[in-house]
């Protein structure tokens, strides 16, 4: 595929009272129109996950926003969104949310759409991510089982992360659970249209 440009990513500063955020912006990208796409949705999921952390109203309360880059390149840009909160109690909480998107057109996919309709993809994710908890000797609270269809995940170094959120797989003190699976491992059933189909190329 011909070489497309990065598209610039620069960091917004914002905030309210106790909160601090700091926001990816989008700009340089193949159209004006697609980057006001992506900057909308990242809005969108940062102030959901505001939303989610629930009221500040402690006087020791505290909200920290901010990113970090994971591919930017061959027209795809995946992201990671941090907001951790103390709002009471014996700590606080991060919460993660991650968006990939075609720089192109500014549309998000859901981890479904990386992938063949009928793939099998969750069965074989699954198989993989329970290779990896054994093979790492990872504590989880429960048996692992699968994951959700629309699971957690981002794109980066040519492979496709899936990860967890805190309490979700592992106790708090082990942090994120993150599995990365090559593209490699699912090349057969990637949707070649999609953001990991550029990363099976090998050039």
């Amino acid at each position: 595929m011909p070489f497309q440009s990065p598209v610039v990513v620069q960091t917004v500063k914002t905030g309210f009272p106790k909160a601090e955020l700091y926001l990816p912006h989008i700009s340089r990208g193949p159209s004006d129109a697609s980057d006001r796409r992506i900057n909308q949705k990242i809005h969108e999921a940062v102030q959901h996950l505001v939303n989610s952390q629930g009221s500040l109203d402690d006087p020791r309360a505290e909200m920290l926003g901010y990113f970090e880059q994971k591919t930017n390149e061959k027209d795809y840009l995946s992201l990671s969104l941090f907001n951790y909160a103390y709002t009471g109690g014996a700590h606080g909480l991060t919460l993660q949310h991650s968006l990939t998107f075609k720089q192109s057109t500014g549309q998000d996919y859901s981890l479904r759409q990386l992938f063949k309709p009928g793939s099998g993809y969750v069965a074989r994710i699954n198989a993989i991510v329970g290779a990896q908890i054994k093979a790492r000797k990872i504590d989880t609270l429960e048996p692992f089982r699968t994951i959700r269809p629309d699971q957690d995940y981002y794109v980066a170094d040519r492979s496709l992360v899936i990860y967890f959120q805190l309490y979700e797989l592992t106790p708090y003190v082990f942090g994120f659970a993150y599995f990365p699976i090559s593209v490699f491992e699912l090349q057969d059933m990637i949707n070649e249209e999609g953001p990991l189909g550029p990363m099976i190329v090998n050039d």
